[in-house]
């Protein structure tokens, strides 16, 4: 029987362990560690890995590390600068990877009653504890549902306008090439996320969420395909998001608030 990224009883499986890292990434992960707990001390609580690199699917050169950071309190200025300064060091250290994202955010916040079924979701399923006690053990499990469904991507609605502004204000090609990866990549997820209670299953391989919305939505499966394409081999040409802005985006921002409602109001981090 498919199981679908579910375990046994219906809930989502925690993705990813430290025991799937490729060795080409290992001396990577190690020195994220050691930086880490020299950059915030006391202030950290955890950290996590999510992403390529700890599902063992990572592409030397071409992927990027993803880091998750929980610290005791709510961040401020000073460690949101930490951050940017750890990340890109690390980028500019290991040839490996092709970028640094880190999410950051107060421990409090994680397990806050808002966030249970969105960031609380995203630590307790998607990312692998790298440092410090595991806060997914003061979580609920999960299933795919329509709760799922709209506290993690029913927001797409309101980031569009905040994603053409950005396009507005790149000139580059290397603009446009990381532009292009994130909205291909948040495009994807969202199409996934669209037709995941009818699946009934989780997912977080590209491709494969593509291709599982495609079954539902034969009419775009084309687009997701293509832009599955681009989060992997994400390339510079203005026109790639010029066209999620003017189509699939706005289609699937009200396909998605027509079908699952719009997320709840979060905080901005």
């Amino acid at each position: 029987m498919e199981r679908r990224g579910l375990d046994a009883d219906g809930y989502i499986e925690r993705e990813g362990s430290l025991g799937r890292i490729q060795p080409a990434f290992a001396e990577l992960v190690a020195a994220a560690r050691g930086r880490l707990v020299e950059a915030y001390g006391s202030r950290l609580h955890s950290a996590y890995l999510y992403g390529s690199v700890p599902r063992g699917t990572a592409r030397h050169g071409v992927s990027d590390l993803d880091l998750l950071i929980a610290l005791h309190r709510e961040p401020a200025d000073e460690d949101r600068d930490t951050a940017e300064v750890l990340g890109r060091g690390l980028d500019q250290d290991f040839p490996a990877i092709d970028g640094v994202g880190i999410l950051l955010y107060g421990k409090e916040r994680l397990l806050s009653e808002g966030e249970r079924y969105d960031l609380g979701w995203f630590l307790a399923c998607l990312c692998t504890p790298l440092l410090g006690a595991d806060l997914a053990e003061h979580l609920p499990r999960y299933r795919p549902d329509g709760l799922l469904a709209r506290e993690t991507n029913g927001d797409l609605a309101v980031l569009l306008p905040r994603w053409r502004a950005r396009f507005e204000a790149a000139s580059e090609p290397a603009e446009f090439r990381r532009m292009n990866r994130f909205f291909s990549r948040h495009l994807v997820r969202t199409a996934f996320t669209l037709v995941m209670p009818e699946w009934g299953g989780w997912t977080s391989d590209l491709t494969e969420s593509a291709e599982v919305f495609g079954r539902y939505h034969p009419e775009r499966a084309a687009q997701l395909r293509e832009a599955a394409a681009v989060a992997l081999a994400p390339v510079g040409d203005p026109a790639v998001a010029r066209r999620y802005l003017d189509d699939l985006g706005p289609w699937l921002a009200a396909e998605y608030t027509a079908r699952h409602g719009t997320k709840a109001p979060r905080p901005e981090a």
